[in-house]
């Protein structure tokens, strides 16, 4: 049976359940999950943290060796099984089902994106005001150490006597959006206008993707697109600021010695797992939606980069300080220092709307979207788009990224310290246990889930172990059926249409 005819069986099979309209509905979705706020605020931050320029070297060669392929490898085990990240390891290795319900439950914890969402809208909410309320300390919420913006742009004001003090900006964060407690322990009230705010991002969300890929593929064409314009509007503004060459210059200039840090290293990974959103399964579920024959083989964050460091050098030229002092806002570089620098341009309100913009689309994305043989996977790739990937590909999933992923794993357990918030508040022990409880409830699925099986199959321990490391259902074997079955399913689906038609008419 040629090809084309399969195609044609394996897309009247995949009706039910929906598929891409198109590729550049694909290609966008993907595109509007990997760029996300990550790209934002936390690759700015890092690169700043890690050495500057230098910390490119780790990011890149991490990228090339553990981002392209596990990109790669996720995209083609979604769409070679056409199923979500849990059922599509029935088709690979039952045994290791257990990797999906981990997934799982790590999406039952995730509600990161939403949050930023939120945060994001009540900015953009506080901006339609004459005068922004992160610009002064005329507001209820400010303290008596409070400093506005005009007292931080003046160049002969004495810094060492705002040691001591907080910006309106920082004021604004802290304590009218998030109205930050004294602990953990302490919970505080309900938030009204957050909790409107969240209505309002979870409803959007759900419009979003109601109708599955009929739907989040067509809101892809702008919620993808949108962003990247706005960067791009905002990179021009950056760079035609005062001072935004020296924010440049500070973001770009390498600090070699950082590289001598396995920490950068370890960061770098993070990051690239973070920006390409692998081992979380979403690339899995939406390559699932692809057709089985599309070719699927076939550097915004360094961007953002710059978009950011020239608001933070036009704001050190503004208050007569380093962008070092600007750039410790750390991740919180998107809530403070930004909406702080917007303040002292020419039509701040223009300016915050488009940031915020920005990011309530880009958290949008995101959040929506939300181990068989090297060998068998090159064979599965060639099966499906007629190339077959060098042998690099294989290299990096059978040694280079297993052994990078257990060596990062190591060192963080053995550099691992207790977090701290503002380098100051130190959480309680039980704190702690709840967060180790939540991290081990999503790993300890696997092997739970493996002995669950192994306890449940019937034979003995090697007869057991046989069946669940084979596939419960071969999908390239389902394909190859005798040219007479699938003359039947096409001769039925032929009749189904028939008639639908006629009953539509």
């Amino acid at each position: 049976m040629n090809r084309e005819r399969r195609k044609a069986v394996n897309q009247r099979r995949a009706g039910d359940r929906g598929q891409w309209a198109s590729k550049t509905e694909y290609v966008l979705v993907v595109a509007g999950n990997v760029v996300g706020l990550g790209n934002v605020w936390r690759f700015p931050y890092l690169c700043y943290k890690n050495g500057g320029g230098a910390f490119l070297v780790p990011y890149c060669l991490l990228a090339v060796v553990c981002g392209i392929p596990l990109f790669l490898l996720e995209t083609s085990v979604g769409q070679y099984t056409q199923e979500g990240f849990i059922t599509c390891w029935r088709k690979l290795c039952p045994l290791a089902q257990g990797i999906g319900y981990g997934h799982f439950v790590i999406k039952l914890y995730d509600f990161i994106y939403i949050i930023i969402q939120v945060w994001a809208l009540f900015y953009l909410a506080s901006s339609f005001t004459s005068k922004l309320p992160w610009a002064s300390c005329d507001n209820s919420w400010n303290t008596v150490n409070c400093v506005g913006l005009q007292s931080l742009s003046n160049e002969t004001v004495n810094h060492t006597m705002l040691t001591n003090t907080t910006s309106a900006a920082t004021e604004f964060w802290e304590r009218r959006v998030l109205v930050m407690s004294g602990g953990i322990e302490e919970l505080g009230s309900v938030r009204w206008e957050l909790a409107l705010c969240l209505l309002v991002c979870w409803v959007f969300c759900y419009f979003s993707i109601w109708k599955s890929v009929r739907s989040s593929g067509k809101v892809a064409y702008f919620t993808a697109t949108f962003p990247c314009a706005m960067l791009l509007i905002l990179l021009i503004r950056g760079l035609t600021l005062p001072g935004a060459w020296e924010g440049i210059y500070f973001y770009l200039y390498p600090d070699l010695n950082r590289l001598a840090n396995l920490e950068v290293w370890i960061e770098a990974g993070s990051q690239i797992c973070f920006s390409y959103s692998v081992a979380a399964g979403t690339l899995i579920v939406l390559g699932s939606y692809n057709e089985y024959n599309n070719n699927c083989f076939n550097g915004t964050s360094f961007v953002a980069g710059f978009v950011v460091f020239s608001v933070l050098g036009f704001m050190a030229q503004k208050q007569g300080i380093t962008v070092d002092t600007v750039a410790e806002s750390g991740p919180g570089l998107a809530f403070i220092a930004y909406p702080q620098a917007t303040a002292m341009m020419p039509l701040p309100q223009f300016w915050t709307v488009c940031f915020f913009l920005m990011l309530i689309f880009l958290s949008v994305d995101t959040h929506s979207m939300n181990f068989i043989g090297a060998d068998r996977v090159i064979d599965v790739i060639e099966d499906m788009t007629g190339q077959r990937p060098c042998a690099f590909f294989k290299l990096c999933w059978k040694y280079i990224i297993p052994l990078l992923s257990l060596i990062s794993l190591v060192l963080y357990l053995v550099g691992y310290t207790h977090l701290k918030l503002n380098n100051q508040y130190v959480y309680p022990a039980w704190a702690y246990g709840l967060g180790w409880t939540i991290t081990l409830s999503s790993v300890l699925m696997v092997p739970l889930w493996a002995a669950g099986q192994m306890c449940w199959t019937a034979g003995t321990f090697r007869e057991r172990l046989h069946i669940l490391c084979r596939p419960a259902e071969d999908p390239a074997r389902q394909r190859r059926k005798t040219g007479e079955e699938e003359e039947e399913e096409e001769e039925e689906g032929a009749t189904v249409e028939l008639r639908t038609s006629e009953m539509t008419a």
